[in-house]
């Protein structure tokens, strides 16, 4: 790698703190209550700093997401780790009968339901819903999603590098709210690099990268774990996956996976 790439997180990590520091340490002075809840902390500052960040990473998946969500989201959808509803933007939504935003930080929760309001989803139409969940509570998200097996499309879009359990809770999504039969998981993830001097770095990374990004990791196999956590369907090019790397020989910390697995 080169040492520019290798310090690469340094640039982010700084943008990060010029965003939100100052407007976090304001929050925190008026309630330090929130000081004896580290995980509201975590998600305070990722909300502050996301709102400027999220454009241009939404912008830099673009292509990949055109690709991706536009041609293939169906049914009912339920968008892991939904950020500010970004996905919505992408789903042709004469195929959507339902949009259900899975998450936990509720300071996301007004630009998710402002997005899903211009495309016509409102809780009063029984069309959108946000449920205000981590993704590895499975039975807390069955419950409030009607039952197991009633989603057509699981949506992750960089998501999984920072839920708790990961493997666990990428297969217990995949099975339990899954229909069994053409359900399908669009997923556009960063994950661990296939070249051994990446995976150093991005394992080094990680615990500084995660206390500014809410746990985001960069060294995750997410890819692998989704394709190994049930039987999909791969006749006829059914089931497909993508690589989106960059740089030299795609020698970057942040390599990307995406696809659409279909079930048996």
């Amino acid at each position: 790698m080169k040492l520019k790439d290798i310090l690469s997180p340094l640039l982010d990590i700084r943008a990060a703190l010029s965003f939100a520091l100052l407007p976090f340490l304001i929050t925190v002075i008026k309630n330090p209550f929130l000081l004896l809840h580290p995980s509201k902390l975590s998600r305070l500052f990722f909300s502050l700093l996301w709102t400027p960040f999220s454009e241009g990473v939404d912008s830099a998946a673009r292509s990949a997401k055109q690709g991706l969500v536009t041609p293939y989201a169906y049914g009912v959808v339920l968008d892991i780790g939904a950020g500010h509803g970004h996905t919505l933007d992408y789903l042709d939504h004469s195929r959507i009968k339902r949009y259900i935003a899975l998450e936990p930080n509720e300071h996301m929760h007004s630009q998710i339901s402002a997005r899903a309001a211009k495309y016509g989803y409102t809780k009063e139409k029984d069309n959108f819903d946000i449920i205000p969940f981590g993704a590895e509570e499975i039975e807390r998200i069955v419950m409030r999603i009607g039952g197991e097996h009633t989603i057509d499309t699981l949506a992750t879009i960089m998501t999984l590098c920072s839920v708790p359990s990961p493997q666990k809770t990428v297969q217990s999504l995949i099975i339990r709210t899954l229909k069994p039969r053409g359900g399908q998981i669009l997923f556009y993830e960063h994950v661990q690099s296939d070249w051994h001097d990446v995976k150093y770095w991005q394992s080094m990374w990680t615990p500084i990268w995660g206390i500014f990004f809410d746990g985001c990791s960069m060294n995750r196999p997410t890819h692998i774990w989704i394709r190994n956590s049930t039987e999909w369907n791969w006749d006829e090019g059914m089931s497909k996956m993508w690589t989106e790397e960059s740089g030299e020989s795609g020698r970057q910390l942040f390599s990307f996976r995406y696809g659409r697995f279909i079930r048996q």
